[in-house]
């Protein structure tokens, strides 16, 4: 997540590079072949460009506001996960004994590290290998990609548990699968009440619940469809586009004296560039929030939401030799 401001227009430049070669040749092209070349036939009516630009922009807008309501229903889940994790931390402190106290909450942020590990695995329906993405990824490190999630696990888990979980298909329903577990156990020993047991079996359901939530948005990718439809009147109305601008453009050397006499037209350039950039960049942003999980920029900050669980929940059993909170890379957060 971008917590800056705003991105400056040379990280925005930077980021979308790979298309800014492309849309300069794109724009030049018919420049040189009605002008240098004269061939003049090549000139489109720009009526049907208008017509095509804005069929591009309503689809393009629609697309775009999906990607943005996946990225907000994400926000949603992970912000659910936090706020029962704490109510789960103070039922487990308060209901229990401090030493079963500990390992349900230890046991708490082994899910919550493990969904997390989940969520960032690559999908092959994900941007985050495009090369736009690869180079400004050099700005920031994904945490999961520093460390391996049996390392992770290790420090929660102990190496009975820790062997069992990684041997499991989903290591975070086999870790919720303990805990309620060891609350059946409790029961069974009369170290609980049954309301207590009931709470906090339904703490569990819940858990279930939010991750099952947030393994849709990630196993589930945006509709092709939409995609493809985009992505061919975007590709099609900044091909064109030139085309368009060449009889309007000429026609501006009628009423122009000086130096820029005859060479009005030269001007498609820059602005067909710049329109068709905002176009392609739009459709960059839209490809970037579809994903929220990723590792990307702009994604939930799924990392630092359990480095802060996990800072929260040791502290009610009075721990004090805590991890140190993570910092921003670049006004990056993940």
């Amino acid at each position: 997540m971008y917590i800056g401001k705003s991105y400056n227009l040379f990280e925005f430049v930077i980021w979308t590079k790979g298309k800014i070669y492309m849309l300069l040749l794109l724009s030049a092209i018919p420049v040189i072949l009605y002008d240098v070349l004269e061939i003049k036939w090549i000139a489109i009516p720009w009526s049907v460009i208008a017509m095509l630009g804005t069929a591009t922009a309503f689809i393009l807008g629609f697309k775009n506001n999906l990607s943005y309501k996946r990225s907000l229903d994400a926000q949603d889940v992970w912000t659910s996960i936090l706020s029962n994790s704490r109510a789960w931390g103070l039922v487990s402190r308060d209901y229990l004994n401090s030493e079963i106290s500990k390992d349900l909450i230890y046991r708490h942020i082994a899910w919550v590290t493990a969904l997390r590990y989940g969520m960032r695995t690559l999908k092959t329906w994900e941007s985050t290998n495009e090369t736009n993405n690869v180079a400004y990824r050099k700005l920031f490190k994904i945490p999961e990609q520093e460390t391996n999630l049996e390392e992770e696990l290790a420090k929660y888990l102990i190496a009975s548990e820790l062997q069992a979980v990684l041997k499991s298909k989903n290591i975070s329903t086999h870790i919720l699968s303990l805990q309620s577990k060891t609350l059946k156990s409790l029961y069974d020993k009369q170290e609980i009440t049954v309301l207590q047991f009931v709470d906090m079996e339904k703490s569990i359901k819940d858990f279930y619940n939010l991750q099952g939530k947030s393994e849709q948005i990630k196993n589930s990718p945006f509709p092709g469809q939409y995609n493809t439809i985009n992505n061919l009147l975007v590709r099609s109305f900044t091909f064109l586009l030139p085309y368009g601008m060449l009889n309007d453009f000429d026609k501006l050397n009628e009423g122009m004296a000086g130096f820029m006499k005859g060479n009005m037209i030269w001007l498609i350039i820059p602005f067909s560039f710049l329109i068709s950039w905002l176009y392609f960049s739009i459709v960059q942003v839209g490809e970037n929030t579809e994903n929220p999980f990723e590792g990307g920029a702009n994604d939930v900050p799924i990392s630092q939401i359990s480095f802060q669980l996990e800072i929260e929940l040791r502290q009610m059993i009075g721990e004090i030799n805590l991890p140190d909170f993570s910092m921003p890379q670049n006004n990056i957060i993940l």
